[in-house]
């Protein structure tokens, strides 16, 4: 019984994922979005695998038995999330940046910590913990703003000077 709302869980967290994809992508510039999302899902993806290889998460449910990393956090709701980041971000300072960052990363690492506690969705082990969810997921937002941040200056110096 349990099993099973724990997957409805996962199909509910997929289907919500993909809505707010397709509407987070109807905001321009489209390109830096979705850049930021293929980045995102890249970079959760390899420190997902690597934390789940070193065993310090575990995830024992999955809807798609072929990942042992979370496939839908990994490559759909972080990555999404993080459009959105960037999206609020786009024009701040460094401060509006970081402190951004903990706007994003409290309610996520709050909702792991439910997820880790009283469902089967996640387990942490050896020694890994919530708090250092909340720093992984701080910096990779932050990294994947200084990210998108570098791409549009290596676009902007491509675009010559009009000297009229």
């Amino acid at each position: 019984m349990k099993q099973q709302f724990e997957k409805n869980t996962l199909r509910l967290l997929l289907v919500f994922g993909i809505m707010m994809l397709l509407n987070l992508m109807r905001k321009p510039p489209t390109k830096d979005w979705m850049l930021v999302f293929l980045f995102k899902g890249y970079i959760a993806s390899i420190l997902d695998k690597l934390a789940v290889t070193k065993g310090k998460i575990v995830y024992p449910i999955n809807l798609f038995k072929w990942f042992d990393i979370s496939f839908i956090f990994d490559y759909l709701l972080f990555p999404v999330v993080c459009v959105y980041y960037n999206q609020a971000t786009k024009t701040s300072n460094i401060f509006g940046i970081i402190a951004k960052s903990f706007l994003f990363s409290v309610p996520m690492s709050l909702v792991e910590y439910y997820f880790e506690t009283r469902t089967s969705l996640i387990k942490f082990k050896k020694g890994w913990n919530i708090y250092l969810s909340f720093i992984s997921l701080t910096l990779t937002f932050i990294f994947s703003r200084t990210y998108i941040a570098l791409v549009r200056k290596a676009d902007n110096s491509r675009i010559p000077k009009n000297n009229d």
